[in-house]
């Protein structure tokens, strides 16, 4: 009997150390978990529906405890960005202008997968971008301006068209004239710039969205003379958000040279009026002669 007593304190021993030695190991198993480093993915920041032109500000890094899925993005390593800080924003960078597929919208907070975004070059980009009864067209826009630099795919834009009229015939305040020819068009997509292209050059092309109508006179002002982009507001005088691609007219009137530069006026130089005196005619006797006027 006493034997038995024995083995049982001997067992409930053994049990309460056990117990002791598997309630310290819990916490440091919760830290080692919680210390472990988490992948982050790159996710929506608001709803993105079908044909949505991807920007900064529509995307961030959000971490998570489960396995990074098939297709999702995922963020740089910590070393990797401390080596290279550039990989971070690089990453990001790749879905910057790609537009969300068809039957894919994606709700915020929800991975951006690549099978779910197509990518400006890609085959089927303008199809998926462009809104029902809208085109597309490529215009070029100089590279040395600040007008391109400014943009990105998803942003609102009016073409300017600047001229310059050459001519002594030409009065020197109307040689120079800018007007808007098109306004509130949607970017789709802008090129990469050639490095190899001169300074000053039209070597950056920008595809907007636009009307039929609209794509007329864009060829037409390519043949006048230099295009340029201006950034418009994405809300409208109004307070609503544009989106049409025929936004009204605000009645701007072309700018001509004498309107930036009023001194032009005071450069043209001065015209001497000459005016003619009829010949004065004196009668001598029977002979008439003529006399000059002085």
């Amino acid at each position: 009997m006493r034997a038995k007593t024995i083995l049982a304190v001997l067992f409930l021993i053994s049990l309460a150390v056990a117990a002791v030695v598997i309630l310290r190991a819990i916490p440091s198993q919760v830290d080692a978990n919680a210390n472990a480093p988490r992948e982050e993915i790159l996710v929506a920041t608001v709803p993105l529906a079908v044909g949505t032109l991807l920007r900064a500000q529509d995307v961030r890094w959000q971490s998570v405890t489960r396995p990074v899925e098939s297709g999702e993005i995922l963020r740089p390593s910590e070393a990797a960005r401390q080596i290279k800080p550039e990989l971070d924003e690089g990453t990001r960078a790749e879905v910057y202008g790609a537009a969300v597929r068809p039957a894919h919208n994606i709700a915020a907070g929800e991975s951006i997968r690549r099978g779910n975004i197509v990518k400006p070059g890609d085959r089927d980009f303008l199809q998926v971008v462009l809104t029902p009864g809208a085109r597309a067209i490529a215009i070029p826009v100089a590279t040395g301006g600040a007008s391109t630099g400014l943009l990105f795919p998803g942003d609102r834009v009016d073409v300017i068209l600047t001229q310059n009229f050459k001519g002594e015939s030409t009065v020197i305040t109307r040689r120079s004239v800018s007007e808007t020819v098109v306004e509130n068009l949607r970017v789709l997509a802008i090129d990469t710039p050639d490095a190899k292209a001169p300074s000053g050059s039209f070597g950056r092309t920008v595809t907007l969205e636009v009307t039929p109508q609209q794509a007329e006179k864009i060829n037409v002002a390519t043949e006048l003379g230099k295009l340029s982009l201006t950034l418009r507001s994405v809300v409208g005088a109004d307070g609503v958000l544009a989106t049409s691609t025929a936004g009204p007219s605000t009645g701007v009137k072309p700018t001509w040279a004498g309107d930036v530069s009023p001194a032009l006026g005071g450069a043209m130089p001065e015209k001497t009026i000459t005016v003619q005196q009829p010949p004065v005619e004196v009668v001598r006797g029977s002979k008439r002669e003529a006399v000059k006027a002085e």
